[in-house]
């Protein structure tokens, strides 16, 4: 069974270049670049693009095509109104094809942007990450009713794309933080064990050691077993004897802050 909506190859080529930077593990501005400049490519009347996400409780402009469409992002943010804002918030896109016939829904912002700007049409979308609101895609134009439906339709698209990086963005990230988190726990592991060794301890007497020592050193634990680590490898070698190491510091067994380092 075929489907009847046509198919933009023009779209689906724009699609493949962005899932092949996202997983060929491309940082997150160059997947925020990469989005906007391919609104303003491929939305009919985009002159420039926008990508404003909500950290927290504070809006920050992640990218933009130029600088005209950043400073639409600081005007958004200072005025707390504009499409993109209330496209963050409301379960619609955003889309005033004229901001130039005085019914705009957001009167401070349209009253600055043609002020300061070249800019007459807009669109905002929202942008979900597991059913949050993180933030929105704008695309502007510099031409009254320059966004059309079909524009709309086009951006919409986009926008969903856009969704599922920022999803492929925060499941990277989250892989690195667990990545991190069992490499530091495998260091404290080792570092316990190495104490253990040097002083014939328990593995909780040679934690509160580890624990004691980051304290008085205002260091973080995994920081002061890496360095346990490290001094050993160093003087003895992957091989040496990391008891007489450990041992030779006198004042580890002590618990000291001069104990690891």
């Amino acid at each position: 069974m075929t489907s009847d909506v046509p198919v933009d190859p023009t779209i689906n080529d724009a699609f493949r270049q962005m899932s092949a930077l996202i997983y060929a593990g491309a940082d997150s501005g160059s997947i925020h670049q990469s989005l906007v400049d391919c609104a303003a490519r491929l939305v009919d009347g985009c002159d420039r693009s926008s990508l404003l996400l909500r950290t927290r409780d504070r809006f920050v402009s992640a990218a933009s095509t130029d600088e005209v469409a950043r400073h639409i992002d600081g005007i958004e943010i200072e005025v707390g109104e504009g499409p993109c804002v209330d496209a963050i918030v409301s379960e619609a896109y955003q889309h005033d094809a004229d901001l130039t016939d005085g019914t705009t829904p957001w009167p401070r912002f349209t009253q600055r942007v043609l002020a300061e700007t070249p800019v007459r049409s807009a669109i905002g979308y929202r942008l979900l990450l597991d059913g949050e609101k993180v933030g929105a895609l704008n695309v502007f134009s510099d031409t009254p009713r320059g966004l059309t439906q079909k524009s709309a339709d086009i951006g919409a698209v986009i926008a969903s794309f856009a969704s599922v990086a920022l999803m492929a963005i925060r499941a990277r990230e989250e892989a690195a933080t667990l990545r991190q988190g069992l490499q530091s726990n495998r260091e404290i592991g080792k570092a316990v064990g190495l104490l253990m060794a040097a002083h014939h301890i328990s593995g909780d007497e040679a934690f509160e050691l580890l624990r004691s020592t980051s304290q008085e050193l205002n260091m973080k634990l995994a920081k002061v077993a890496s360095q346990v680590i490290e001094g050993q490898e160093s003087q003895f070698g992957p091989g040496g004897d990391p008891a007489g190491h450990v041992a030779s510091s006198g004042r580890v067994a002590n618990g000291t802050a001069d104990a690891v380092s």
